[in-house]
């Protein structure tokens, strides 16, 4: 495993122990997708991907806060839908019906891209399948990136339960 990318890109590399369509279905069947995606504590009540190129993408992340739950939603249009290859699309900041927001609505720092793209690489290794995670426009060190590797170890955790059943 490497946790490593440039200052505008976090860029993280797995090898999980699943076949390779298992790992395309992780990142493409949204009930797979709501089982594992986020940072530790957070739930995905919904996500909506119409997986192909031009298709759109609308998830929203709920976390617990002392106040209560507090819903982020994300929209992104699918860029390049290689089958178990290559899946990229960007993301950005929307409301529920995927209206994207202004930065200084989101609560980001100045600076922070409006838009996001995500690149996920899938290639087979004996079984195995070696992931490559680039999402440009997230520096490397952010509470994104962190967000990113607490995902990235629940994927793993849950690919492990499923390959059990």
């Amino acid at each position: 495993m490497t946790d490593n990318g440039s200052a505008d890109a976090v860029k993280i590399e797995r090898i999980v122990d699943a076949p390779l369509a298992l790992v395309w279905q992780m990142w493409t069947d949204p009930e797979h997708f709501k089982a594992w995606y986020g940072p530790d504590g957070a739930t995905i009540p919904v996500a909506k991907m119409d997986v192909r190129v031009g298709g759109t993408r609308l998830v929203c992340m709920e976390v617990q806060t002392p106040n209560g739950p507090m819903r982020m939603w994300f929209t992104g249009e699918y860029r390049e839908v290689v089958e178990n290859e290559r899946l990229v699309y960007t993301e950005s900041i929307s409301d529920e019906n995927g209206h994207v927001s202004s930065i200084s609505d989101t609560g980001m720092p100045e600076g922070h891209p409006k838009t996001t793209e995500v690149r996920v690489e899938l290639a087979d290794i004996g079984g195995r399948t070696k992931m490559t995670l680039t999402h440009s426009g997230i520096p490397q060190g952010s509470p994104g990136a962190a967000g990113w590797a607490m995902a990235l170890d629940k994927l793993t955790a849950y690919l492990a339960t499923y390959s059990d059943r």
